[in-house]
C-alpha cells in the first residue's frame, strides 16, 4: 500500500519542477533571459534533488525513517533527468551543437570541464539503476553506485564556479554536500575502527542513488 501511494507521490513531485518550468516558458514568465534562466533551474534542481538523494542514508540511521530507502533510485533517475535537461540547453540553445566550440569550451572553461565530468559520472549510474543490473553486478553494484559521491562535489563545484558574482547559494549547497559526504565519512570511520577493535570487516556504506 505505501508503494502504491509513496512512489507515485515521489514521481509527482520530482516531476512538478519540470511542469512548472513549462508553464513558466509557455507564459513567458522567465524575465528577459529566459534561456539563460532555464539552464540555471534546471542545474539547481538536479543539485536539489541529489541532495535529498543524498539525504536518504541519514534519514534512515537518524531518523528511523527505513522507506525513504523505496524511493532512492527514482530520486537518483530524476538527478539524471534534469541533469540532462540542463546539459541539453547548453548544447542547443548556447552552443548551437557545434562540436568545436563545445570542445574549445571545455578545454577553456574550467567550471564547464567539471559539469562534464559530472554529468558524465551519473550515465553508468542511469544506465545501471535497473533491477536486471542490480542482480548483474551483485556486490559491484553498490561500489559503482558509490560514484554519486563523486558526482555531488563535481556537480557543487561547477555551480559555485559557474557563478560569477552572487556565491552565497553555490557555498550553501556546497556546504549542504560536504555535511551529507561527512556524515558518512563519519560513520564510515567509526564503523572501520569498531571492526578493527572486533576484528571483524568493516560495512560499505549504503549506495546513494
Amino acid at each position: 500500500m505505501a508503494d502504491r501511494i509513496g512512489k507515485p507521490l515521489v514521481f509527482l513531485l520530482c516531476l512538478l519542477p519540470f511542469a512548472w518550468l513549462v508553464w513558466r516558458t509557455f507564459t513567458g514568465d522567465l524575465g528577459a533571459a529566459p534561456y539563460e534562466e532555464l539552464e540555471k533551474q534546471t542545474g539547481r534542481w538536479t543539485l536539489r534533488i541529489l541532495g535529498a538523494t543524498l539525504a536518504i542514508t541519514p534519514a534512515r540511521r537518524l531518523l528511523g525513517w527505513n522507506a525513504a530507502i523505496r524511493y532512492r533510485r527514482m530520486l537518483g533517475l530524476f538527478v539524471f533527468f534534469y541533469a540532462t535537461i540542463h546539459l541539453s540547453m547548453y548544447l542547443w540553445l548556447d552552443m548551437q551543437f557545434d562540436a568545436s566550440d563545445i570542445i574549445e569550451d571545455i578545454i577553456e572553461h574550467k567550471y564547464i570541464t567539471i559539469g562534464m565530468f559530472a554529468y558524465l559520472t551519473l550515465i553508468p549510474l542511469a544506465v545501471t539503476s535497473t533491477k536486471g543490473w542490480i542482480r548483474r553486478l551483485g556486490r559491484r553494484w553498490g561500489k559503482l553506485h558509490q560514484l554519486i559521491y563523486v558526482t555531488a562535489i563535481a556537480g557543487t563545484i561547477h555551480y559555485l564556479w559557474a557563478v560569477k558574482k552572487d556565491t552565497f547559494l553555490p557555498l550553501v549547497y556546497l556546504t549542504i554536500c560536504i555535511l551529507l559526504l561527512g556524515y558518512r565519512l563519519t560513520v564510515w570511520l567509526r564503523a572501520r575502527r569498531d571492526s578493527r577493535g572486533t576484528g571483524g570487516r568493516s560495512p560499505a556504506i549504503a549506495p546513494t542513488a
